[in-house]
């Protein structure tokens, strides 16, 4: 039994290693094939040496890695005629999506080797000639759009084979004739405007909008339809034999109906009424309702390498999206692409410099690769828009998580979670300014710019807007003085910041706060006056007082912080020692700890944090 034992779960093993490490060895052949044939502007990380369902940009793979089921490169820059004997080795291929490149030459051929297509996306390009005659291939395909090429002559009825169809576009194209009787009842959507077709629309499309055949030299005069009845042949219908009475009775009824009805929607419309208002900033709407472009064909999303997302800006307006908040540089929204991709996206505002500057600042940021700095995956520059892409932390801002109001799912962040933003997004500030020669700065350090990576550690975000922008628009509470006089940022004013977020994650509390009709309290200027007079136990957030034993590293984290936020820029420390004293902390404070800590109770306040804060910190 034993052994029997062992070879079975050996064999289960190497059968889960197997699928693990599963490689769809043709379809890696036949993309490579492809790849290395046509024309493409925009690198991209196909590589022989890696696998190509994890890793390759617009790939995606069955549930055990054995075959290629999504081939999605829109915009990507490939121009020319797609090589034949290449795509149709993709046997079990699904979805292709190869719209807005440069694509040119007759339909390709290898599609039609494709069975089990149910997604054909090759608009805007520059197909032409004439559509295949036999499109009885594809009979579980369910949307074909071939929109905005250079297609002629006329439209296959064999298209009906496709009974699963449910979308077609074949719209700004240079297709002739009649219109087939496309009969297939699935079809939900159907344009064919702006061709040259002639001739009646057909019985079975007579469904459709006008617009779906605008464009077109066609009529709706189709005599197959029968003539509408006259009005006399219409039957009469008898006349009422009610009484009087039970006519009033009917009314009567009505009416109590009709009042017991309107009761009862105002009484469910003011129920939702709150929750409607608490939602409505969360409303979720296509970008493109959210920001006013006009696209041109010279302006596109630029990637940068090693970047796997694949889409354009088509289907980011087409994106649906919600405000996720308005900050100093721009209004930032979360972006939830058809194919399920979720990123975060960037609307800048008062944007200072031109086009060329713009885009080798991007370049540069583009190019920061580093754990705890949320990677730049594209942009987007026109006259009217300028977008950055990010990706998306579900989490939220540790601004979110520290001063959202706490709900029934709100869990309040726990000192070892502080402790890990404190480090994380010190070492990404520190990272960001060892770049560039040492001379990078990031500009706009606050908490709404800290996320948490997939290790639970802060990642700065926003990296280095402060020099594209107007030089006012800077984050009340965390700028320091001589940003204040000079509208400079530096280094030195980012150090200042980052101290600012600590003490932040230390009280708990915004960096300013104002009630109406009293002057704004800067955190910093309270945290010091609450120092000077020997600390009451007010500092810390109460929430951090529940955990024992760690006061000590919570007055470790303080001193680093008052360092920070002292007002000469040259007495504070760098950020590569700001690191240091962070990782330190944890060390520090069990070397210090001389005894338990029950939830509740107060840390006393050391000497060298009263002398650090009466003779430093100045706001």
């Amino acid at each position: 039994m034993g052994i029997k034992f062992i070879l079975s779960a050996v064999l289960l093993y190497g059968t889960l290693w197997f699928q693990a490490t599963a490689e769809p060895v043709e379809d890696k052949r036949a993309l490579l094939d492809f790849i290395n044939k046509v024309h493409h502007s925009r690198k991209l990380n196909w590589d022989e040496k890696t696998p190509v369902c994890n890793n390759w940009t617009g790939i995606t793979c069955n549930s055990n890695n054995s075959r290629v089921i999504e081939l999605r490169l829109p915009g990507v820059g490939l121009k020319g005629i797609i090589p034949s004997n290449t795509l149709r080795h993709l046997s079990e291929l699904q979805i292709l999506s190869l719209r807005s490149n440069g694509l040119s030459g007759p339909f390709p051929s290898d599609l039609l080797k494709l069975e089990k297509l149910i997604g054909i996306y090759l608009q805007d390009n520059d197909f032409r000639g004439l559509l295949p005659l036999d499109m009885s291939v594809w009979r579980n395909l369910s949307v074909l759009n071939l929109s905005t090429n250079s297609f002629n002559g006329t439209i296959p009825s064999s298209i009906s084979n496709s009974t699963h169809l449910v979308a077609l576009n074949l719209a700004n194209n240079s297709l002739s004739g009649d219109i087939p009787n496309i009969s297939i009842p699935s079809l939900q959507f159907l344009d064919l405007s702006n061709n040259n077709l002639t001739g009646v629309v057909p019985k079975s499309l007579l469904r459709f909008p006008s617009s779906s055949f605008s464009g077109n030299n066609i009529s709706y005069e189709n005599p197959l339809l029968p003539p509408a009845p006259s009005p006399s042949a219409v039957p009469k219908r008898q006349s009422s034999k009610f009484s009087e009475s039970a006519i009033l009775a009917i009314v009567i009824g009505t009416c109590v109906v009709a009042f017991v009805s309107i009761a009862l929607l105002l009484i469910i419309a003011n129920r939702k009424k709150t929750k409607d208002d608490m939602l409505s900033q969360k409303k979720q709407r296509p970008m493109k309702k959210m920001i006013s472009e006009n696209q041109d064909a010279n302006n596109k999303l630029v990637f940068f390498e090693g970047c796997n997302l694949a889409f354009d800006l088509e289907d980011l307006l087409r994106a649906s999206a919600e405000v996720l908040g308005k900050g100093t540089f721009g209004t930032t929204y979360r972006a939830a692409l058809e194919d399920a991709t979720i990123v975060a996206v960037k609307r800048m505002k008062e944007v200072i410099v031109g086009r060329r500057d713009f885009e080798q600042h991007m370049e540069a940021v583009g190019n920061i690769k580093h754990e705890n700095v949320a990677p730049l995956r594209a942009y987007y520059y026109s006259k009217d828009e300028k977008l950055m892409v990010y990706d998306y932390y579900n989490q939220g801002s540790i601004s979110a998580l520290l001063h959202a109001k706490r709900g029934e799912n709100q869990i309040p962040l726990d000192w070892e979670a502080r402790l890990r933003i404190a480090i994380g997004a010190a070492r990404g500030i520190a990272h960001i300014h060892s770049q560039n020669g040492g001379k990078l700065v990031h500009g706009n350090i606050k908490a709404s710019n800290i996320f948490l990576n997939s290790q639970q550690y802060g990642c700065v975000s926003d990296l280095g807007l402060a020099t594209l922008m107007n030089p006012t628009t800077r984050a009340i509470g965390y700028r320091a003085p001589e940003v204040t006089d000079t509208r400079k940022v530096s280094q030195a004013s980012d150090v200042y910041s980052f101290g600012v977020v600590l003490l932040e994650l230390l009280t708990g509390k915004n960096p300013v706060k104002s009630s109406t009709g009293e002057e704004a309290v800067h955190l910093v200027r309270w945290v010091h006056s609450v120092v000077r007079e020997e600390w009451t136990g007010e500092v810390f957030d109460v929430e951090l007082l529940r955990y024992p034993n760690i006061e000590e590293e919570m007055v470790a984290m303080l001193q680093i912080g008052m360092s920070c936020v002292v007002r000469v820029a040259g007495q504070r420390p760098k950020m590569d020692d700001v690191v240091k004293m962070l990782e330190n902390i944890r060390t520090a404070g069990n070397s210090q700890s001389g005894g338990t800590k029950s939830p509740g109770s107060t840390p006393t306040l050391t000497p060298n944090v009263a002398e650090v804060g009466s003779s430093s910190v100045h706001t």
